[in-house]
C-alpha cells in the first residue's frame, strides 16, 4: 500500500525557508567532514541547490532562517556524548572559542560556505542560537517561527539523517507543516550505512511534502504570481 501525499501549499505570510547548518565542515572539500559526506554532497548538487533555494527565498522575500549548529570550548566538557556528538567533538567540528566571540570564526568550519554569505548575512535572515546535538529542542528556532506567525516550513541543509531529520521531527510535533527538499541535503556515507538513503525513506513517512529543489522552486516561484 503507497503512503498517502498530503502536499503542503506556500501562504507566503505563515511559510519560511529554514535551513540546518549551512556550514564548511559539512559542505566545503575543506571542511572535516567532507570525507565522509563529500560524494553525497557532489552527487546531490546539495551545495548549489541550497543556495537556489536561498536566492528563490530572498527574491520572493519569503522569510529565511537558519538553524547553524555550533561547539564552544565549555562543550567538550560533557560527560557523555551519543556516537556522533563523540566524533564532532573529537574533529573539531563546528569549533567556536565561546559564545561571545567571533575570533577566529571567518573562514573557518563553523563559518558559512563563502557563497551564501550573501543571503545570510544581509540584516534580513534569521539567525537563530545554535542547536547543540541536531534537533531545535535546545535552540530558539520554534520562538523565533511562532513570533513572526509561520507554520509552515520548506526543510533543507545538512545533514540529512541527523540535523534535518531531526528538525523535521520537532517541527512536526510543534504543529507545523513541513515540505522537506530532498536534494537539497545530503548526509554521510559510512561503513554501517547511508545516511541519505535512511533519510530520505524517513522524510516520506514522516514530512507533509518531499519535494525537489526543483519543484520546491516552482511551489516559490508560484506565490509571486
Amino acid at each position: 500500500m503507497a503512503l498517502p501525499n498530503p502536499g503542503m501549499t506556500i501562504d507566503p505570510a505563515r511559510t519560511a525557508l529554514v535551513v540546518t547548518d549551512p556550514q564548511n565542515d559539512f559542505l566545503s572539500p575543506s571542511g572535516v567532514t567532507w570525507g565522509v559526506v563529500g560524494k553525497s554532497v557532489t552527487e546531490n548538487k546539495t551545495v548549489e541547490n541550497i543556495e537556489s533555494l536561498f536566492k528563490a527565498a530572498k527574491e520572493t522575500k519569503l522569510p529565511v532562517f537558519v538553524s547553524p549548529h555550533y561547539y564552544y570550548a565549555t562543550d567538550h566538557r560533557w560527560h557523555f556524548e551519543g556516537a556522533l556528538e563523540a566524533l564532532m567533538h573529537q574533529i573539531g567540528m563546528f569549533d567556536r572559542p565561546n559564545a561571545l566571540s567571533l575570533e577566529g570564526f571567518e573562514g573557518s568550519g563553523a563559518d558559512w560556505l563563502e557563497q551564501y554569505k550573501r543571503y545570510i548575512q544581509d540584516g534580513e535572515t534569521i539567525i537563530t542560537s545554535p542547536h547543540k546535538v541536531y534537533g531545535p529542542e535546545s535552540n530558539d528556532l520554534v520562538l523565533q517561527l511562532r513570533k513572526r506567525g509561520i507554520d509552515k516550513v520548506i526543510l533543507a541543509g545538512m545533514s540529512a539523517n541527523l540535523c534535518t531529520e531531526s528538525h523535521l521531527r520537532e517541527l512536526l510535533e510543534q504543529g507545523f507543516e513541513v515540505a522537506v527538499a530532498k536534494d537539497a541535503t545530503a548526509a554521510a556515507i559510512v561503513e554501517e550505512g547511508n545516511g541519505y538513503q535512511s533519510a530520505v525513506v524517513n522524510f516520506r513517512f514522516l514530512a507533509n511534502a518531499v519535494w525537489t529543489t526543483q519543484e520546491a522552486l516552482a511551489a516559490i516561484a508560484a506565490t509571486a504570481n
